[in-house]
């Protein structure tokens, strides 16, 4: 089972528009700077293949003022491997005003050097970065600059357990690099490897450090992982490093070998210090856990523990020690702390098996890094690429940016979220709207009126489509297989893409192909369609509880039971518009509804389920959980 949808299932034609158009299998890391050089490394079984590619690096530009010798000097017609001018342009499709130039150089520096040059004199002051002049040109990175060329992307052809996928934790005796030091690392990788590095005295930090490095150069790994990864272990670890001038090499051969930490910042990015390695992909789980929460809403802690705990991945022997005992412990019971980090090690592999199935088959989709597709926005990060990767491949101008949407069309009015009932209510009926914004995105045909290719919308059709595909597919493999994994992984990585176009829509000058009309129309219709499921439900003698995008509680009559229920809800679900579901999602035996969005539910067979940071709070007293059970008993 492979992530690309035309090998995953057979029954749909491949997307160039959505999965990239080139063919190469197997690419796991890709090493490319703005010198129009690029290293790509292909796994094949358990071999990786390093290749060197040149490319011109791009931007698009609504003007070329800033380049005064273009003036003279006709657009290139020629194809990106047969221009070989030191700069040139095209003029894209687009109207006035759009990024209707793209600009490519051999090198890149020369390109930017040159329109900062051109721009200072332009507006009379120095400029010193091409963010500052983000309405007159945009740019992507050196590795999408290739991907969106190219046609590429990762993973294709890969299943999830072909990736060689390394973890480490540190153990150090502070959580200050600069107060304490590492005496302990654990390493395991999935390809049954798992070992532990000392370093008893101060001495042996230096070779414990070169150890490391030399130990994962030696393994190979596609991916380093760790849980809080760009938090701690490897500030620290750099930390450390630097402090004892020992060189962290960790590259594969062929590239730079030195980790790289850089601030990454733009028009509309806060700043965030980050890693790279050149041929290695880096993961911190601590992202997709966030990312899980986000939805989900459950998740007690985000420490490694509980998260392990929560997803039934930590071993009956798992060794639990309190944090600031370990170096201590260590002291007096080394193989006790050999054991918990050990135990740390595995459970970010099972925490990466868990919930990196969706950001892998991201990957394979958007034309971005792996490590960058994790940590990524789903509307900026995921979406927007995509759609600038098909102007690009069309040869069609980007959209400007667009000021002023607020005063033309008002703020923007959200989804209604309605509290219709305060207190205990029996023989309650959950039905949910099933992706109600983009059903109405796809049943409507709203979508932003700047997309002349009409991306946007093919997006939503073909993502839609393809995940109830792979949601088919899951429920056909055997339970708990890679290929049952897979194909969940796949679904879920959809989902997200879809979910987040209305945000996207949203999201004013932010996003390139934002128009707040659209998503106002959306969330219009969105309120229409609510009220009126309240409405049917009221004249059938309903009592309608809460209700928002998610769904609608209601109280059904004491006698009923599950397939009246049922029957109901099928019945308001056939009012609805063609492409929107109403669907029964879950009957419990009461509800304490307390605010909105915070609720407690009483399922049938005696369990309770708690919504809500209020009711959390609550419940973290005696009190309060004596007040629920009395509530819904």
């Amino acid at each position: 089972m492979t992530t690309d949808s035309n090998v995953s299932v057979p029954a749909h034609q491949h997307d160039e528009m959505l999965f990239g158009w080139d063919p190469t299998p197997g690419i796991v890391s890709i090493w490319a700077t703005r010198t129009g050089k690029a290293l790509i490394w292909q796994r094949q079984d358990e071999q990786v293949i390093c290749t060197q590619a040149s490319f011109r690096s791009w931007l698009f530009a609504r003007t070329l003022e800033d380049l005064p010798m273009l003036h003279s000097q006709p657009p290139t017609t020629l194809s990106w491997d047969m221009d070989h001018s030191p700069i040139s342009y095209r003029i894209l499709d687009g109207s006035v005003g759009s990024f209707q130039y793209l600009l490519s150089a051999r090198d890149g520096r020369i390109l930017e050097r040159m329109l900062l040059a051109g721009a200072s004199q332009r507006l009379g002051r120095q400029v010193t970065s091409l963010g500052s002049l983000w309405e007159d040109y945009y740019r992507v990175g050196s590795v999408e600059q290739y991907l969106m060329q190219t046609g590429r992307v990762f993973f294709r052809g890969m299943a999830y357990d072909d990736l060689h996928r390394l973890q480490f934790d540190l153990e150090t005796t502070s959580l200050d690099p600069s107060q304490g030091r590492i005496f302990l690392v654990a390493i395991r990788d999935n390809r049954g490897h798992e070992q532990i590095l000392e370093a008893a005295t101060p001495q042996e930090e230096p070779t414990l450090i070169t150890e490391l490095c030399t130990l994962i150069r030696h393994l190979d790994p596609d991916v380093i992982e760790n849980h809080n990864l760009f938090g701690f272990d490897l500030p620290f670890l750099e930390a450390r490093a630097q402090a004892l001038h020992v060189p962290l090499l960790l590259g594969r051969d062929g590239a730079p070998l030195p980790l790289e930490s850089f601030e990454e910042a733009g028009p509309h990015r806060r700043k965030r210090k980050r890693y790279s390695i050149a041929g290695r992909e880096l993961i911190d789980t601590l992202d997709a856990v966030f990312r899980y929460d986000f939805v989900a809403r459950s998740l007690p802690s985000y420490r490694l523990k509980e998260v392990a705990r929560y997803f039934g991945i930590a071993a009956p022997e798992r060794v639990y020690l309190e944090g600031s005992k370990i170096y201590e412990t260590y002291q007096h019971h080394p193989d006790l702390v050999r054991r918990y980090a050990l135990d740390d090690v595995r459970e970010v592999d099972g925490l990466s098996r868990r919930l990196m199935g969706a950001a892998f088959a991201l990957a394979a989709m958007a034309p971005r890094r792996y490590e960058r597709v994790a940590s990524a926005g789903p509307a900026m990060g995921i979406l927007e690429p995509m759609l600038v990767r098909a102007y690009l491949r069309a040869e069609a101008a980007l959209p400007p940016y667009t000021s002023g949407q607020e005063e033309r069309y008002g703020q923007h009015q959200g989804g209604a979220s309605y509290l219709l009932a305060e207190g205990v209510a029996e023989h309650v009926v959950k039905a949910d709207v099933a992706s109600l914004y983009p059903s109405l995105i796809r049943a409507f045909r709203i979508g932003p009126k700047c997309d002349r290719l009409g991306a946007f919308l093919h997006f939503m059709d073909r993502l839609t489509e393809l995940r109830l595909a792979h949601k088919r597919a899951a429920r056909e493999a055997p339970s708990g297989s890679m290929e049952a994994n897979q194909h969940d992984g796949t679904q879920a990585a959809m989902k997200t893409v879809i979910n987040a176009a209305y945000g996207y829509l949203g999201a004013t000058s932010m996003a390139l192909f934002a128009d707040l009309e659209a998503a106002n129309e959306i969330t219009k219709r969105g309120r229409a369609l609510l009220d009126g499921i309240l409405g049917i439900l009221r004249e059938r003698g309903m009592v309608p509880i809460e209700a928002d995008t998610d769904g609608v509680y209601f109280a059904v009559p004491r006698e009923w039971g599950e397939a009246q229920e049922r029957t109901l809800v099928n019945e308001v679900a056939a009012t609805l518009p063609d492409g929107v579901k109403l669907e029964y999602e879950a009957r419990y035996a009461a509800m304490l509804s307390y605010a909105i969005k915070n609720y407690a539910l009483l399922t049938y067979s005696g369990d309770m389920i708690v919504r809500g940071a209020a009711m959390r709070s609550s419940r973290s007293e005696l009190c309060g959980i004596t007040f629920q059970s009395h509530c819904l008993a």
